[in-house]
């Protein structure tokens, strides 16, 4: 395991020499319902890309951005968001700063919010011949602060969940919701910030979750040079 932070200029450049690939983790700075903790997205992208360098010997893990675009929850309070423009054009900056050394640059990103800033900062990375890509979990659960994050969370770090605190919110599928909440972010249709139902999470289950999407990202990863081929 690379840990960026750990590493001189010099152990720096020799990764990068050898092909690794840098990895960022995106996450947000945002209300998780009533118990969980605002770096909820920080820390499961934290733990995605730790997982990975530990999956492999050719990656360098970068220190994670803990803010992104978060509008959607500002109506809640301890919420710090850049907005979708200007994480864009962070990522673009920071990927073009990047690529000077490393071949290969991936952003993993753990807040949906994220999705639309990190597409289109792709897109100009690789317009200008970068080689930088990005990946998100799928947790095929509810879509924020239920049961898959909170399980997540008991088992990334019991100590910071109020599972005391814990209620469901709204339990409609997203889709549904995504017109309401585009005019009035998630307290349009859910009080209390959730958007699904913590009811049942466990530390194992979320153990579960992390260990299965780290394995997709490690295979995702090691697909890159096909993916390249194939544009």
């Amino acid at each position: 395991m690379s840990s960026a932070a750990e590493l001189t200029s010099i152990q720096a450049g020799a990764a990068a020499g050898a092909g690794h690939v840098l990895v960022v983790p995106l996450g947000s700075t945002e209300q998780h319902g009533p118990h969980l903790p605002l770096t909820t997205d920080t820390d499961i992208a934290t733990a995605l890309v730790q997982g990975l360098s530990h999956a492999r010997d050719d990656v360098v893990v970068a220190s994670a951005l803990p803010f992104g675009a978060s509008g959607e929850h500002e109506a809640f309070a301890g919420t710090l968001s850049i907005g979708e423009a200007a994480l864009e054009q962070l990522l673009v900056e920071l990927g073009r700063s990047a690529g000077r050394i490393f071949a290969r640059v991936l952003f993993v990103s753990a807040h949906g919010g994220n999705a639309r800033s990190v597409r289109q900062a792709i897109g100009r990375l690789r317009a200008e011949g970068r080689d930088a890509r990005a990946w998100s979990p799928d947790w095929r659960g509810d879509a924020h602060a239920g049961r898959s994050e909170t399980s997540l969370m008991l088992h990334l770090a019991p100590e910071r969940v109020q599972l005391e605190l814990a209620t469901a919110g709204n339990v409609r599928a997203v889709a549904e919701l995504m017109p309401r909440m585009r005019l009035g972010g998630v307290a349009a249709v859910s009080k209390n910030g959730v958007l699904g139902d913590p009811a049942d999470a466990s530390a194992g289950e979320g153990a579960a979750l992390l260990a299965d999407a780290i394995a997709e990202l490690s295979d995702w990863v090691s697909r890159w040079p096909i993916m390249e081929a194939t544009g």
